[in-house]
This record gives C-alpha cells, sequence and structure tokens, in this order.
C-alpha cells in the first residue's frame, strides 16, 4: 500500500483537483474568479519551458556522436509526426461524412476581421526579426528553428567535446529538476482551470454546440484508446503498451488541464525518462512534438469545418478536407504552445473557404475551438510521448525498450 500510494498520489490529486473544479465551476456560477490559481501553474510552467526548449533541442543535436545521426532522428521524427496527423484527420472526416450532427443555425455575429497573407504567416512562423522576440512561447516554432541551427554549429564546432554541448546538457537536467518542483502545485491549478472552465462554457456544452462537441470528444477519446497503443506496440514491440499506460496519464492530464503542448512538454520529458526513451530522441521529439504534432488540431480542423459546410449546405468533399487538414494544420502551429490560440487557425481556414460569410463562420469557428481545445490538445500533447516509442524504433532498433527493461 506505502508503495502505490508513492508512486500514484500525485495522479489521484490531479484527478481530485479536476473533479473538484468541475463540481465547484457546476455549483457556483462566479468560479471563473477561481481561474488565477491555474494561470500561476501555466505561468510558472511556461517561464522554465521556452530555455527547456532551446537548451534541449540544440543539446541534443550537439551531443549526437554525428550530424548525420542528428539529421537522422529530425527526419523520423517529422515522418512520424505526418502519419499519424494523416491517420487522425481520415478517422475524424470519415465521422464527419456519415454523422449528420452540423445542422445548427449561426449563433455570433463579429465584424469582418482582417485577412493574414500566406507569405506573412511563412515569415513569422519561421522566424523573428530581433534575437529577444525568440525568448517567447509565442515565438516556440522561431526557437525550434534557432535550437536545431545551434545544435548542428555546435556539432561544425566539435561536437558533444566542446564545453558549449556540456553546458546544455547540464542546464537542461536543471531545468528538469525545477519542472518537479513546480508539478506539486498542479492538482491546485487544475482545480481553478475546470472550476472556471465549467463555469464559463457550461451551458454551451448542452445548447448550441454539444452535439458537434460530444463527437469530438468521443473520437479523440477512442483515437487516443485504439491508436496509441498500436502507436507503442509498433514502436516498442513487446510489453510497450503496458509500459506506455503507465506513464500516459501524467502528460494527458497536464495537457488537458493546461490547453497547452508547450505547458506540457517537461511532463513528456520526464515520462519519456522513465519510459527509457533515449535523450537524444525525446529531446528533439517533445520539444519538436509541442509544435508540429498536431493530430488533435488536424482533426479540430476537420469537425469546425465540416460544420460550417454542413451549416451552409455546401458539400464537404475529400479534396476540400484535405486542404482544410494542411491549412490548418501549417497555420496553427506558431499558436499551438498557447491556450486557446486557434484563432489563427480559424481565421485562415474561414478566410479560404467561406469569404462571404467571415462575419459568421469565424465566430463560430472559434466557439468550436474554445471547447475542444482540451482533448484536443490532450491529444497533441500526449501522442508526443508515444511518437518517442516509434521513433525511437527506428533510431536505437526495434528492441530498444526490451533491452531497456531487461525483458
Amino acid at each position: 500500500m506505502k508503495s502505490f500510494i508513492k508512486n500514484y498520489w500525485f495522479l489521484f490529486s490531479m484527478l481530485a483537483g479536476i473533479i473538484a473544479g468541475c463540481i465547484v465551476g457546476a455549483l457556483w456560477k462566479d468560479a471563473a474568479a477561481l481561474e488565477p490559481l491555474g494561470t500561476v501553474f501555466v505561468n510558472l510552467m511556461f517561464c522554465v519551458v521556452v530555455p527547456m526548449v532551446f537548451c534541449s533541442i540544440s543539446s541534443a543535436i550537439a551531443n549526437m556522436a554525428s550530424p548525420k545521426q542528428a539529421g537522422k532522428v529530425l527526419g523520423i521524427t517529422i515522418v512520424t509526426f505526418a502519419c499519424t496527423a494523416t491517420i487522425a484527420s481520415v478517422i475524424m472526416y470519415a465521422t464527419v461524412r456519415f454523422l449528420p450532427v452540423f445542422t445548427m443555425e449561426p449563433q455570433y455575429e463579429a465584424g469582418e476581421p482582417e485577412v493574414i497573407g500566406i507569405s506573412d504567416l511563412i515569415v513569422n512562423f519561421f522566424t523573428k526579426p530581433d534575437f529577444s522576440e525568440l525568448l517567447s512561447r509565442r515565438a516556440i516554432l522561431p526557437l525550434i528553428v534557432a535550437a536545431i541551427l545551434f545544435g548542428f554549429g555546435v556539432q561544425m564546432a566539435g561536437g558533444r567535446k566542446t564545453q558549449t554541448a556540456a553546458f546544455l546538457s547540464d542546464v537542461t537536467n536543471c531545468l528538469m529538476k525545477t519542472v518537479r518542483i513546480i508539478t506539486y502545485y498542479a492538482p491546485i491549478g487544475f482545480f481553478g482551470f475546470f472550476a472556471s472552465l465549467v463555469a464559463t462554457h457550461g451551458e454551451d456544452f448542452v445548447t448550441n454546440y454539444a452535439r458537434a462537441i460530444i463527437v469530438y470528444y468521443v473520437v479523440s477519446i477512442l483515437y487516443m484508446a485504439v491508436f496509441f497503443p498500436v502507436y507503442a506496440r509498433f514502436g516498442g514491440g513487446k510489453g510497450a503498451v503496458k509500459v506506455m499506460l503507465k506513464h500516459l496519464f501524467k502528460p494527458a492530464a497536464v495537457s488537458f488541464g493546461t490547453c497547452s503542448s508547450v505547458a506540457t512538454i517537461p511532463t513528456n520529458m520526464e515520462a519519456a525518462e522513465e519510459t527509457g526513451i533515449s535523450r537524444e530522441v525525446s529531446e528533439i521529439v517533445v520539444p519538436m512534438g509541442a509544435t508540429m504534432h498536431m493530430d488533435g488540431s488536424a482533426m479540430s480542423a476537420i469537425i469546425k469545418v465540416g460544420f460550417l459546410f454542413g451549416m451552409f449546405g455546401l458539400p464537404f468533399g475529400t479534396g476540400r478536407a484535405v486542404l482544410a487538414i494542411v491549412i490548418a494544420v501549417f497555420s496553427s502551429v506558431a499558436m499551438s504552445g498557447i491556450p486557446g490560440g486557434g484563432g489563427t487557425g480559424e481565421l485562415v481556414l474561414c478566410t479560404l473557404f467561406f469569404p462571404g460569410q467571415l462575419s459568421v463562420a469565424f465566430p463560430i469557428a472559434l466557439a468550436i475551438g474554445d471547447l475542444v481545445d482540451p482533448p484536443a490538445t490532450m491529444v497533441n500533447a500526449a501522442g508526443d510521448y508515444v511518437a518517442g516509442f516509434i521513433v525511437s524504433r527506428f533510431v536505437d532498433g526495434k528492441d530498444w525498450l526490451q533491452k531497456k527493461t531487461g525483458e
């Protein structure tokens, strides 16, 4: 019993915080006043995450045996992300096509938003005009690009033999310990978040968008329940599913509670380390996954566009679905680390598909995005940890997990 309590007290504490928050939010209409409790937790995480992203990625590349090995890990990671996102998108598209749940009338009106050009999106998502602008969670993708370039620069200067490589590795270790301290506050933060969420959106959950929200929650949970074990078994072989399920709850709970893939990076790194995923894999897969591994966001894009197509009486063919996924993932990567920060993606989608109905389509897409943000982020962020199994198979061999566990 003592061992059980020692291993799982934190998980039960997080669950208790979530349940208590939901109860308080349902019973107290002014529970939104408790949101600062959750904001404190997210802000603490963000303060640690920005330097951790830079140091972990650049350290992983700098300390690899060769630039060739670094390129191999990056390539496998990107291919893995693309494959899982495609599977998730197809599943949601099939659901949207065959379930007649998108028949609601517009509920909001808004002014005409400013249209953002694709060229501006490309420049702003991958670069910043000043170094100081990189040091922000709002510039995570440009920060990752800078970290990759710096890591290869250290490789060219001597790699793991340099003092810079050792320094980056040491700083990453210290930041991980800092994160462990911050996570002790997580149950209180979750209590505040969920109390505010239920008090603010409770009515919406059972009225205007209930059917679409229920479909997304059910499909996203089924996707995790069915495909995460498949990914883990493929990547880790025998016994991998059991190991994955043992460590999945913590990153899933943190991502669901904070609605931020970036805030979940430290928890994912910890879960990967406890699983036995090598640091050269986890320190690239997890930070990159926070902005590039968008299974939940791809599913979210499909249900938003499908809802709007159904409402306007337009056919939602396969070609439009593929285009919607590509645009949504591309336009949301820079915003994925910010709670509820998918507005840019929704704006681009609505500008592309509904240019004449922006004043109706855009606020509806935003509303749906807010309500599905918790499970979408959970699929995104918890999937980063699971993706580490697949990447490890191709980097460390198909028996990497058995070597770690001795089985």
